[in-house]
C-alpha cells in the first residue's frame, strides 16, 4: 500500500531511552543499561545490548501488570493500538486529574483518550507527576472508552489499591504510560502504539507516534 507522507505530518510521542532517562520514582534498577556486546575492534559488527525494566519509558501495560489472572501481550487485540485517538488538555491540572476534569471533554464511548498535563513541560515526572486518580478513571470506565495514554511514567501514584490500573484492566481498557506531548495540540490525531511482541510480559516499550 503507498502512503503519502506529504499528506500528513508526525509527532513522535516517544521517550528517548537513555541511562540518564527519568524512571518511575527515580528507582536506579529501572534504568536502562546499554552495553556493547561486540565492536569493530574485536569483530566484523558492531551490537549492543539493552537491559531495563519494561514499565521505563514510553510503554504499554497489560492487566496481569496489576490483576494476578490478567492477559499478557500475546493476546493483546493489536488493532487497539492502531487506531484514531483524541489528545486532550489538562495542562491547567494540579497533582491529580479527577472525573471533574473530563466531564467537560466531550469524551465518548469507543474513544482512544491521550492525557496531555504539566508533565510534558515540568522536570516532575520522577516525584510528583500528575496522575489520573480513581474518580478520573471511572469516569472513563462509564464512558466506555478504549484506551487511555498519559505523559507520566505510570497512571497512577500513591494510590495503594491500585483503583486507577485495576477499574481501567477490569473494563479492557488500555493504558499506554510515558507519552510525550509537549509539541502536540489538542485534539483529533491517528495512533500507532504497538508493543513490542513479548510472551508471557505484562509490558512492553512501544515507539509512539500519532498522524496528523
Amino acid at each position: 500500500m503507498f502512503i503519502d507522507t506529504n499528506s500528513f505530518k508526525i509527532y513522535d510521542i516517544s521517550m528517548p531511552i537513555t541511562h540518564s532517562m527519568p524512571v518511575y520514582k527515580g528507582k536506579d534498577f529501572k534504568r536502562p543499561i546499554i552495553s556493547i556486546d561486540s565492536d569493530f575492534s574485536t569483530g566484523s559488527s558492531y551490537e549492543t545490548r539493552l537491559e531495563f525494566n519494561l514499565h521505563t519509558g514510553t510503554h504499554l501495560d497489560t492487566p496481569l501488570h496489576m490483576v494476578p489472572d490478567g492477559y499478557t501481550l500475546e493476546d493483546l487485540d493489536l488493532s487497539k493500538t492502531i487506531t484514531k485517538c483524541r489528545v486532550v488538555d489538562l495542562t491547567n491540572v494540579d497533582e491529580k486529574i479527577t472525573d471533574k476534569d473530563l466531564s467537560s471533554l466531550n469524551i465518548n464511548e469507543g474513544d482512544f483518550i491521550l492525557l496531555k498535563t504539566k508533565n510534558s513541560y515540568e522536570d516532575i515526572l520522577e516525584h510528583d507527576f500528575i496522575y489520573l486518580d480513581k474518580t478520573g478513571a471511572q469516569y472513563l470506565i462509564d464512558k466506555k472508552i478504549i484506551g487511555v495514554g498519559i505523559d507520566s511514567l505510570g497512571i497512577e501514584r500513591n494510590q495503594p489499591d491500585h483503583e486507577t490500573h485495576i477499574g481501567l484492566f477490569s473494563s479492557d481498557i488500555l493504558i499506554l504510560e510515558g507519552l510525550r506531548l509537549k509539541d502536540v495540540d489538542e485534539g483529533e490525531y491517528f495512533l500507532s502504539a504497538a508493543p513490542l511482541l513479548i510472551p508471557g510480559a505484562e509490558a512492553a516499550p512501544i515507539r509512539a507516534y500519532l498522524l496528523k
